[in-house]
């Protein structure tokens, strides 16, 4: 039997080029070698108290992305966190034999808290104890690969510390998941500064026009060097030469860098070819989900067949989680 992958990912709605990078090509990749199950997590989503409407929205456009990316039912297991009421059970038993000190250590929390309390936001429990949730989503499937980003690692961390805590009260029940770190760990947005982000204003669209990531890409930021045409550049110091190495041609990137190094080209020379190397990638995607626009059954269909799947999986562990703890 395969050995089984799991990871989540948030309904954010329009899905943008760093997560393709970062997490969707792996997911791809990853469901013709493991047995593989995804998740749209919008329970973890609450956490900034979305619009309801809108929370539903972004699930199935975030679905469709995902299925027009090339996720497919057949080979691989898709569905809605929610849907499965098991990982909000487990996450309370989880949050039971986790250490109040650890959450407090969480990265994340601490630099997502502290951005909410300069800007006068709630900070929710649920912010707290997101890790804990995020480990029940994985151990809830006895996962032993979790794909994961740099900034997740500290999270992964946590889960297989709450492992060997469970299991050191209540016996051997999970699986200690282990990390398979993306090889786009951080993809910086237009901006050059910060981690492509929705939130953010940074981002290049996944289902964006052709038209709109030129202009978008047109004021982004380059080598600091390069004030006039004429000025040589490094590529190694530009951002735009980032994202061509993840998805430009490797025959093309020398030219590239010979071309930035003796102002043989300009920025916008380099902006153009970067937005033609998107459009490779992006052009059947937007085709893709084009067609699931026209039959959307299909959506519904991924989602139902996967929560089906993910349900039986989650049902047996629980059960014995239930019983190792005293619950049944």
């Amino acid at each position: 039997m395969a050995a089984r992958v799991f990871s989540g990912i948030q309904p954010t709605g329009s899905l943008h080029l760093g997560n393709y990078l970062g997490a969707i090509k792996s997911y791809v990749e990853l469901q013709d070698r493991y047995d593989a199950i995804y998740c749209i997590v919008d329970d973890h989503a609450l956490t900034i108290r979305p619009d309801p409407a809108e929370l539903r929205a972004n699930v199935r456009e975030v679905a469709k992305t995902l299925l027009a990316c090339g996720l497919d039912p057949k080979r691989c297991t898709l569905f809605v966190q929610s849907h499965v009421p098991q990982h909000t059970e487990l996450a309370w038993i989880l949050t039971c034999v986790t250490a109040y000190g650890e959450l407090g250590r969480m990265t994340q929390f601490k630099d997502k808290s502290e951005q909410a309390e300069s800007k006068g936001d709630f900070i929710s429990a649920g912010l707290f104890v997101y890790p804990v949730l995020q480990a029940a989503d994985i151990l809830l499937y006895r996962a032993s690969i979790v794909p994961v980003g740099e900034d997740q690692v500290q999270h992964l961390e946590l889960a297989r510390d709450i492992v060997r805590r469970f299991h050191s009260v209540y016996g051997e029940t999970f699986v200690e998941p282990q990390p398979l770190l993306s090889p786009a760990k951080r993809i910086l947005g237009l901006d050059g500064v910060h981690k492509m982000s929705k939130s953010r204003g940074n981002e290049i669209g996944l289902l964006e026009a052709p038209e709109t990531i030129r202009k978008k890409l047109a004021p982004a930021k380059t080598d600091e060097a390069r004030k006039r045409r004429q000025d040589p550049g490094e590529p190694t110091k530009c951002n735009i030469y980032s994202l061509h190495r993840f998805v430009t041609p490797a025959a093309t990137l020398p030219v590239i860098e010979v071309g930035c190094r003796t102002a043989g080209i300009g920025c916008l020379d380099c902006k153009g070819i970067l937005a033609e190397s998107i459009e490779t990638i992006a052009k059947p995607i937007r085709e893709r989900a084009a067609a699931i626009d026209a039959n959307p059954k299909a959506i519904d269909d991924a989602l139902e067949q996967g929560a089906r799947r993910a349900t039986e999986i989650a049902g047996a562990t629980i059960q014995q989680v239930r019983e190792r703890t005293g619950l049944r």
